[in-house]
């Protein structure tokens, strides 16, 4: 939470018994730093909501008058409030004071994510109330909200009174909730019940999403569903588009949860209710084989506090991105703009391409010979890493593990090292096993790593979302980054805020991967529908550890044997460019240095996995999606179409000059891959055709 002064810590603590309680406020509307967002707040019989939407300009009805703003919903009026040990701070709320800290720019650099330089501007509003369970604790509940451009941040602290005996609540659930009008639809994950699935594994983040359903559907296990959510508002205000293609008509929702540490724990959204409203859901009971608490051990705060408790005693964010396209979805930076840096990076942490044996090749690669055959696949691709997966344990062992760290520092290549989480909470028999959850054991295989020259480390198979398992992720971090390791992680929950937080964070699978393309040819067939989702939903809010751009057309080790893939060639090269991680575990054989076209070879020669710049061009979630990433100076356009007709466009590109010579990588309509150079016209637009299942990839 932005940092507020010390006086005004003291004023809100204070107001608790200094102001007269009020259990009704007017309404207090918060604008954007544009003035074309708002947030609107109020209590009314005890009970705080709020509300949200967008401002739009509409022409007069009167020739010559001036236009009216019209307010665009999104979000109608929505419970807030926490439910602790100590009192109920959802209802029989009474109006304390209201504080409006004005306009803050906030400029800061972020590594391994969408955008690497980020500035952004938020207009901040906090409100303090009181109850009379928390009078008799003299205790206030403060909700504060941060109202950005499109964005819109809200969390809560508990601060004690003079003489409070209560240093230490539970909070036990949240209020929190999100109403959307009746006609919106949803594109979103259910949530998996606890210890189900293979070896008792799941909530894993690892579901079918539902596309453009009600938003009253309910989810399959009834356990509700996974952040981020992604909902459409149907034509508000203007009729719908008959042709359906680019959304510019509707509204877009999208919602999730930042800042989570081993401070609290990480939520969910319930089912709908009847009348649209979605609350928050906190782990369940089952998870982590059964143990840790559901709920969260908060310490409350007073007006004593030094600065860096700030970030412990704020609950994590709420947060909303919205607007009448796609655009905000897709480059918001909202996620990281409302966390701070927990910790400096003990060196500078670089983005890494690596080889990965097993997700072609699966187990029965993890031995010595084919991770050298990887390792020198990695350097006569000119990549940074080779990940080396579950099993080393076994079939390699320490000793072996240690002449493959030096054979990888001949060959100029940085190893990663796969380990199993597990300490107890599910039966995934994979090794290394009982190295990362018990912090003696941890330290000694992080020197180890370290003096192996290794560069990172996948940690699989966590427990779920309790704050217990908040605790080990936060734990595994803050160990890597003394040995200057950095940490992806698999089987996992969705990284809420990470990439900012810790800076020797990496990425996250949470979501169906690339691994079911060998397990499943159900999953081939949806492969692009799937490709065609990620950007607006899952890869929006947070770096997604995917494991893609198989250029095999059948996926196994020998040849004409396994599922066969669907999309091109070219769709495959431009997931490298649409799905954003800093480390790539690409899908890349031996097979492919002889077998693939050179010029699909030397794209993935010098594709980056870092970038400065994200832009969105066009798209609908799960048909089809363009958008673009710079690099340094470089831009790569980057297209995909999961449609059962090809998508047939004239798009804008502006990060071109015109008349600039551009290389493009296209499909035709057997699916057959092609490198040609086209001359961008002076209205730097150029037409484009993407096939079902293909791709394309623009770039100079």
């Amino acid at each position: 939470m932005r940092k507020i002064t010390l006086s005004l810590a003291a004023l809100f603590v204070a107001a608790a018994a200094a102001f007269p309680a009020e259990n009704s406020m007017k309404n207090h509307r918060i604008l954007s730093p544009d003035g074309l967002t708002y947030l609107d707040v109020r209590l009314d019989g005890g009970r705080l909501c709020y509300s949200a939407g967008y401002r739009t300009l509409v022409k007069a009805k009167k020739k010559g008058a001036p236009a009216d703003t019209l307010d665009v919903p999104v979000l109608l009026d929505s419970p807030l409030g926490l439910y602790t040990n100590v009192a109920d701070m959802s209802k029989d709320l009474e109006f304390l004071k209201t504080e409006d800290l004005g306009t803050h720019k906030n400029e800061y650099r972020l590594r391994g994510s969408k955008q690497s330089q980020v500035s952004t501007e938020e207009n901040s509003r906090y409100f303090l109330f009181t109850n009379p369970e928390a009078k008799e604790q003299k205790l206030a509940l403060m909700v504060g909200f941060r109202v950005f451009n499109n964005n819109i941040a809200y969390s809560y602290r508990i601060f004690q009174g003079q003489g409070a005996e209560t240093t230490a609540i539970v909070v036990t659930g949240e209020a929190s909730g999100f109403r959307l009008p009746a006609d919106a639809t949803a594109f979103i994950c259910p949530q998996s019940s606890p210890m189900v699935g293979w070896k008792r594994t799941k909530p894993s983040y690892e579901e079918n999403y539902i596309w453009d359903k009600p938003v009253t559907t309910r989810s399959q296990y009834g356990q509700g569903w996974t952040f981020p959510c992604l909902f459409r508002i149907p034509g508000h205000p203007w009729k719908s588009d008959a042709s359906g293609r680019n959304g510019a008509t509707d509204s877009w929702l999208l919602i999730s949860e930042t800042g989570v540490s081993g401070n609290y724990c990480a939520s969910h959204l319930s089912d709908a209710t009847s009348d649209g409203l979605f609350t928050i859901a906190f782990p369940m009971q089952g998870e982590n084989n059964g143990f840790g608490s559901t709920g969260a051990q908060m310490g409350l705060a007073d007006c004593n506090i030094s600065p860096n408790d700030w970030m412990t005693q704020w609950t994590p964010y709420r947060t909303l991105t919205f607007g009448p396209s796609l655009k905000p979805i897709v480059e918001t930076t909202v996620p990281w703009d409302v966390v701070e840096q927990l910790y400096e990076p003990s060196t500078e942490y670089k983005g890494s391409r690596n080889t990965w044996s097993w997700i072609i090749w699966q187990d029965a690669s993890i031995n010595y010979d084919d991770q050298v055959r990887f390792i020198d696949l990695a350097a006569s691709l000119g990549w940074e890493g080779c990940l080396i997966d579950g099993g080393w344990y076994e079939n390699i062992g320490r000793k072996g593990m240690e002449k493959l760290f030096a054979y990888c520092r001949e060959k100029g290549i940085r190893p990663w090292v796969w380990y199993n989480s597990n300490g107890g909470w599910n039966d995934a028999p994979q090794s290394a096993r009982q190295c990362m959850h018990n912090p003696i054991v941890r330290k000694q295989e992080m020197k180890w790593l370290r003096d192996g020259g290794v560069a990172g480390i996948k940690v699989d198979f966590f427990g779920g979302d309790k704050q217990e398992t908040m605790r080990l992720y936060e734990a595994i971090l803050s160990d890597a980054n003394d040995y200057g390791i950095q940490v992806i992680f698999h089987g996992c929950t969705l990284p809420r805020g990470w990439e900012k937080m810790y800076p020797n964070y990496c990425s996250s699978e949470a979501v169906l991967a690339s691994e079911n393309l060998y397990f499943s040819q159900g999953f081939c067939e949806m492969e692009a529908r799937h490709a065609c989702l990620h950007p607006f939903v899952r890869n929006a809010v947070a770096s997604m550890e995917y494991g893609g751009t198989v250029l095999q057309k059948r996926l196994h080790k020998e040849a004409g044997k396994g599922n066969t893939r669907r999309t091109s060639d070219v769709f495959e090269l431009a997931t490298a460019v649409v799905f954003q991680s800093s480390g790539q575990n690409f899908a890349l054989t031996p097979r492919n240095l002889t077998e693939q076209p050179q010029f699909e070879i030397d794209f993935m020669k010098g594709v980056p996995t870092t970038w400065d710049e994200t832009r969105f061009i066009d798209g609908y979630p799960g048909r089809y999606v363009i958008m673009a990433r710079r690099s340094g100076n470089k831009w790569y356009v980057a297209g995909l179409n999961a449609q059962e007709q090809a998508v047939e466009l004239t798009i804008q590109l502006p990060m071109f000059d015109a008349g600039s010579t551009l290389t493009v990588y296209g499909d035709n309509e057997k699916l057959e891959g092609s490198m040609t150079t086209t001359a961008l016209g002076k209205k730097q637009q150029l037409s484009v055709t993407i096939p079902q299942n293909g791709g394309i990839v623009i770039t100079q």
